[in-house]
Parts: C-alpha cells; sequence; structure tokens
C-alpha cells in the first residue's frame, strides 16, 4: 500500500488558517484539528468548528482525512469530502415538470415493455394536480402525450395513453430524447422548480444520432437547457457506459435492472428525488497551491485549467449523499509546520433559498518527521473511504476484462480488492470493511457462475453499478 495520509482542515482564508493551525496544543505542537468556516453567503464572523463540517445553504459539506500529519517530504494525500442534502422535515414537495421516455423497440416485446408500462401507469398515480406529465415512446419513430397538469382528467387520459404503447422498431434514442426536451420545454416557467427527463432503454441505439459523442451531445444541450436527465437500463443488451454518461452530463440518476419487473421502484425513487430537490448547478472545486499536483479525482470526471480542478456533480435532493474522493500530490516542508494542501470551493443554486451559494474554506496538514506519528493517528473513517475508491478502480477494470473474455484477470483484479480492504481493517477494524469484502465475495461467484453471455454481461453491468457507489455516488446510482 502507498503510504497515503489524508488531512483536512476547512477555513475561511488563509491568514485565518495560518493562526488556527499555529494555536498550540498543551504539548505545543500545532492543532491541526480546529476549522475555522466563513462561507461567503454568510455575513457572520468566522464560526470554530471542530469536526470539518461547513454548510451555509442547502447543502452540508463534510470532509475528512486519514491523519492529520504528513511526512517532511513529498507524499500523497487522499481527501475525501461529503456533500449531503438538506433534509426539510415536514415540507410539502415541489411540484415537478416530469417527461418519461420509453424505448419500446422490438427487443422490448413482452414481459419488459408490459412491466414499462405498469411502472408508468403506476408512475402516474403518484402525481398530484401541480404536477406536470409527458410519456414518450420511441422505436423508428416516436410518439408523445403533450405535457399536461397531472389532474384526474388527465390522469386518466395517461393512462389511457400508457396502454396504447405496443413495440415497434429500432432504437432512435436521440429522436425520443429529443421530443421529451421539447415536451418539457413547453412546460417550463410554471409553478414547477425542476424539470426532469428520465429516459428507459434496453438496447444499443440503431437510428438517428447513434454514436457515443453525438448522444452524449444531446444530452448537454438538455442539461444547458435546465433539464435534469436520469437514465434507467434494463436487461443486459444495452450501453451501460453510454447510459451512465447520460446520468453524469445530465446531472441525474442512473440505474440499472436485470429484472424489467422493479421498474416501477425506480420510476418512484427518481419521482421522490425530483420533487424533493434542494440544490441544482453543483460543482466542487479545488484551487491547488504551489507545491501541490492533482493525482486524480477517483470515478468522477474533474475538468483542470491552471491551478483549479472542477468536478461537476448531480443535482441534489433532500437527504441525498455524494462523496468525492481526491489523490493530491503534496509536499510537507520543515517539521511542525502546517501546510496549504488546497482550496475548497462548493457552489450551486439553492432552491430553498432560490438563491446562489458558494461556501469556501481552506485545507492543510502540519508536516512531521515523526513516521510513527503519521502512521498512528490515521483516520478510520477516511481510511475505509479511500480503499473503497481505490478498489472501485479495479471492480471497473474488472468489469471491463469481464466483458472481453478475461475471467482470470478479472478475478484477480478482485482478489486484489480483497487485500486492499484486509489492509483497511488493520486501521479500522474487521467490522468496518465487512460489508465490502462480502461484496467482493459476492462478484468474485458471480463472475465464477458467468459461463454464458448474458451472465457475463449482468455481471458487467453489476460490477460498473457497485464501482461507482464505491466511488462515492451513493445517491445518484439506483
Amino acid at each position: 500500500m502507498n503510504r497515503t495520509v489524508l488531512f483536512l482542515a476547512l477555513a475561511g482564508g488563509l491568514a485565518l488558517t495560518a493562526l488556527v493551525l499555529g494555536l498550540p496544543r498543551g504539548d505545543g505542537t500545532p492543532s491541526p484539528h480546529v476549522v475555522v468556516t466563513t462561507p461567503l453567503t454568510s455575513s457572520n464572523p468566522p464560526v470554530v468548528k471542530p469536526q470539518g463540517v461547513t454548510g451555509g445553504g442547502s447543502i452540508q459539506v463534510t470532509s475528512r482525512l486519514a491523519h492529520p500529519y504528513i511526512p517532511v517530504g513529498p507524499s500523497e494525500t487522499y481527501v475525501t469530502v461529503d456533500l449531503t442534502g438538506m433534509e426539510v422535515p415536514g415540507a410539502k414537495r415541489s411540484p415537478v415538470n416530469l417527461a418519461v421516455v420509453i424505448d419500446r423497440s422490438g427487443s422490448m416485446s413482452g414481459y419488459k415493455l408490459q412491466q414499462a408500462k405498469q411502472a408508468a401507469r403506476h408512475l402516474v398515480t403518484l402525481l398530484r394536480d401541480e404536477d406536470r406529465l409527458a410519456i414518450v415512446h420511441y422505436g423508428s419513430d416516436v410518439k408523445s402525450l403533450p405535457s399536461l397538469p397531472a389532474t384526474a382528467g388527465n390522469r386518466e387520459r395517461m393512462a389511457q395513453f400508457i396502454d396504447g404503447i405496443w413495440d415497434d422498431g429500432g432504437t432512435n434514442i436521440s429522436a425520443g430524447l429529443s421530443v421529451g426536451r421539447t415536451q418539457l420545454a413547453s412546460a417550463m416557467g410554471g409553478s414547477a422548480t425542476v424539470n426532469r427527463l428520465i429516459l428507459m432503454s434496453d438496447g444499443q441505439p440503431t437510428e438517428g444520432v447513434s454514436d457515443d459523442e453525438g448522444l452524449k451531445n444531446v444530452v448537454r444541450e438538455i442539461r444547458a437547457s435546465g433539464i435534469t436527465v436520469s437514465a434507467i437500463g434494463v436487461g443486459t443488451d444495452f450501453n451501460e457506459d453510454l447510459m451512465q454518461s447520460f446520468a453524469e452530463y445530465g446531472a441525474g440518476a442512473y440505474g440499472f435492472l436485470e429484472d424489467a419487473g422493479k421498474l416501477s421502484t425506480l420510476f418512484q425513487r427518481d419521482l421522490q428525488q425530483a420533487t424533493t430537490a434542494v440544490a441544482r448547478n453543483v460543482e466542487l472545486s479545488f484551487e491547488l497551491p504551489p507545491g501541490t499536483t492533482l493525482g486524480e479525482v477517483l470515478g468522477y470526471r474533474a475538468h483542470q485549467a491552471g491551478n483549479t480542478v472542477r468536478v461537476a456533480m448531480p443535482d441534489f435532493s433532500a437527504g441525498q449523499v455524494e462523496r468525492v474522493v481526491v489523490r493530491l500530490n503534496v509536499t510537507g516542508g520543515a517539521a511542525g509546520q502546517s501546510v496549504q494542501v488546497a482550496g475548497l470551493k462548493l457552489a450551486y443554486t439553492d432552491l430553498l433559498a432560490n438563491k446562489g451559494v458558494e461556501d469556501m474554506s481552506t485545507l492543510a496538514a502540519v508536516a512531521t518527521d515523526v513516521r510513527e506519528e503519521v502512521v498512528s493517528r490515521q483516520d478510520k473513517e477516511a481510511t475505509v473511504y479511500a480503499a473503497r475508491a481505490r478498489s472501485a478502480q479495479n471492480l471497473q477494470k474488472a468489469a471491463e476484462a469481464m466483458s472481453t473474455g478475461k475471467k482470470g484477470e478479472a478475478q484477480e483484479l478482485l482478489r486484489q480488492n480483497q487485500a486492499l480492504f484486509s489492509e483497511a481493517a488493520s486501521v479500522a477494524g474487521p467490522a468496518a470493511v465487512a460489508a465490502d469484502q462480502a461484496e467482493q465475495a459476492q462478484a468474485m461467484q458471480e463472475y465464477d457462475a458467468a459461463d454464458d453471455e448474458t451472465s457475463q454481461r449482468a455481471a458487467v453491468k453489476k460490477s460498473k453499478v457497485q464501482a461507482l457507489k464505491s466511488f462515492g455516488r451513493m445517491g445518484s446510482t439506483y
């Protein structure tokens, strides 16, 4: 295992950081656990908090570290940042402007289409008069029921339209997305604060825009128009990487269902997220000072321009939790000195306060030349989070190996993950990683049993879903 440490101290400015980190403990050593935060949305003076928690709006930021001390000289530092949407007890859910886009191509015939129609009918029963719904279904062509308020009379009309969906044609995903966008756009500007498109497909695009980049651009344009896109893949024939990218670029959620019978649950969950939305246009960024360079942002697409690293996040609903794990290369100075690691900024549109919010803080560590001090103070939770993110990388590689028939290579990667969690258990205790080890063992069993193409594809998709969750995409992966 690489010599890794995690440290996070949050501060409102560099001067305040230096001041607070310089406060001595009883033994004269700087105390890195004190945190000073200064949300830009607050006019109050800085507040001292001991647990690394900030949040001036509808998202709370909790940052953890594997250890408050880094070695003198170069080392790797994993920073973990948890973002949590604010709970609003007793609040009335927000009206939603929704479009459901259903694949009805020939591969959906029979059970899958029957279950998709049943799920759509169930979704209609969950809507209220102030909600709006458009229903779109596509094969080679596209048919739609325009966006309507979900009144009792219109809900009956929606149910009748759903009953009339029959399988036919190829898979023109781009046309389905475009019509869904048009229907949503026609109803924007009303009482609904959230505009959401739920795409369901069981296959590869065969008509219309069919290349991955072209389809991603379609979703980017939809998102730029103020609409969130969620993607649900059914069965084992769809392109999971493409559908995951739809959810990522669309700031929505991704779900995989081997059994279409569970579609109702996912439709209902996505509606719940849409109607309890608390933040959108969420971006987490890191400002890297001299001496700090980016290793990688694990599991997220990151964009670096100069010393600034930006990570786009999904829209947030009440209680939703997403985690970002970042590996940084830092250089510890003289023993006992504080080391600025990075500036942290979370920017988003607060839907509860109807305004933009920016929370800013500073990450810092203390250098030490005592190796035992680095090891003995290692944080348990942060160690587990880093191990999960690293295991997710192996799990993705294992899924890719499995998809090309390299079962032995895939199994070796899973064995490496068991070793990763055994190391984490030596710090955090066996109970902290018991569920992680059980997941790896289950994946190994599924790989062992995957002796035909269908079971291999299912194992690959399950692994990629688990990797997303292990990276920290917990609330946006179904």
